[in-house]
């Protein structure tokens, strides 16, 4: 089939960011489809530059960073980006986009944040990706902007994994919303054998933004859910890292408290630097967003997944995924301090081994085939109702 993946790569040019949408793109070309990687400036200024610490309408950093990536897989014909400030296509692809949009089978928004142009508005299966649950369908109860660019797709899917459980406290938005997750292409991840003595590390934003409350329920950032766990390296003997982002994010205090706190630009400035991060690390420790943990939703990080695809084991905070996979080699889930120190403890006991569980347990449950074979296969049944 013929497949647009429209994505954030220009605008958000760091590791992370490019991991997260680049792999649906290679991974549905090494099933065969023919994918295009399509971007939109939108109508206000969007574009970062890691290296001035500004965000613009100039594109020309992340057009740099987005060609490096694509040419490294050799698809540097699959790319192209709009830029609605100077009503103009730019990329290898812009003389053909038109052609383009009008043969597509599916586009896939990641994320939701791009708006559907009309050049899209005939392609068959127009699926929206929700990666940040509970947060995406509040933001459709309450900004009728947001609702309005949902609207325009036909089907739904979301990292909350539980959201048809009757458990989980996501709101209902009126969309018929089904389970995915994060693909990992397995073979773009290198395992190499990993240093016991090394750091646990996360890279993450203490504030992505405001906190959300909805029908009396408060649903935080990163920064609620961490309070309890702030004395964590007074109780362990481990090193733990932070590559600590947002201006709100209390570094002093947190260097007291015996957190090494990095600068996150430094190990997202590439693709390549931030599968390096992650390869020099013990393993990965890391707090969920606040609205995660309190809706149930069973949401599971693209970050931690690459961890895992690295040979690194996960310790991460319980969304509610412990009840979809299995927690207890190479991936460790916990809600108290007291559960963190008794998982590094036994991770201490045959570290190599669960460094092969978490390689293990990524290929079962993120092999990029399999999730997006899943992905494909249920779009036809997920039509706005």
């Amino acid at each position: 089939m013929r497949i647009i993946v429209l994505g954030y790569i220009v605008r958000g040019p760091l590791g992370g960011l490019a991991w997260h949408h680049f792999q649906y793109v290679l991974g549905l070309r090494l099933m065969g489809h023919d994918v295009y990687f399509v971007e939109d400036s939108d109508d206000y200024p969007a574009c970062y530059n890691p290296e001035l610490g500004v965000t613009s309408e100039d594109p020309s950093y992340g057009l740099n960073f987005i060609s490096t990536l694509f040419s490294k897989f050799g698809i540097n014909d699959r790319w192209v980006y709009y830029d609605a400030h100077l009503s103009s296509w730019l990329g290898p692809c812009r003389e053909k986009i038109s052609e383009i949009c009008k043969t597509a089978d599916i586009i896939f928004n990641i994320s939701g944040v791009n708006p559907l142009r009309e050049w899209f508005q005939n392609i068959p299966y127009r699926v929206l990706i929700d990666t940040d649950p509970v947060f995406t369908q509040i933001r459709h109860l309450t900004d009728k902007k947001a609702m309005e660019l949902a609207r325009q797709h036909n089907s739904f899917f979301t990292f909350a994994e539980k959201i048809n459980d009757a458990d989980c406290l996501i709101p209902k938005d009126g969309f018929n919303w089904k389970p995915t997750r994060q693909p990992i292409v397995l073979d773009v991840w290198q395992k190499t054998p990993g240093n016991k003595f090394a750091s646990y590390t996360t890279v993450m934003q203490w504030d992505s933004y405001k906190e959300q409350t909805y029908n009396g329920f408060v649903y935080g950032m990163k920064s609620l859910s961490f309070k309890e766990f702030m004395y964590l390296p007074q109780k362990t003997t481990e090193t733990l890292e932070l590559a600590l982002g947002s201006v709100t994010a209390p570094n002093k205090l947190l260097k007291s408290l015996g957190w090494h706190i990095i600068n996150p630009l430094e190990v997202t400035k590439t693709p390549w630097r931030y599968q390096q991060y992650i390869s020099e690390s013990k393993a990965e420790f890391s707090i969920a967003k606040h609205g995660y943990v309190a809706a149930k939703t069973g949401w599971f990080s693209e970050r931690s997944a690459c961890y895992m695809a690295a040979g690194r084991p996960v310790v991460t905070q319980d969304t509610g995924f412990s009840e979809l996979f299995e927690a207890n080699k190479g991936l460790f889930v916990f809600s108290s301090p007291d559960e963190v120190t008794e998982i590094f403890e036994e991770i201490n006991l045959d570290y190599s081994g669960h460094c092969n569980a978490a390689r293990e347990l990524v290929g079962i449950y993120f092999n990029s085939y399999s999730v997006l074979e899943n992905l494909i296969g249920n779009i036809k049944d997920s039509n706005f109702k």
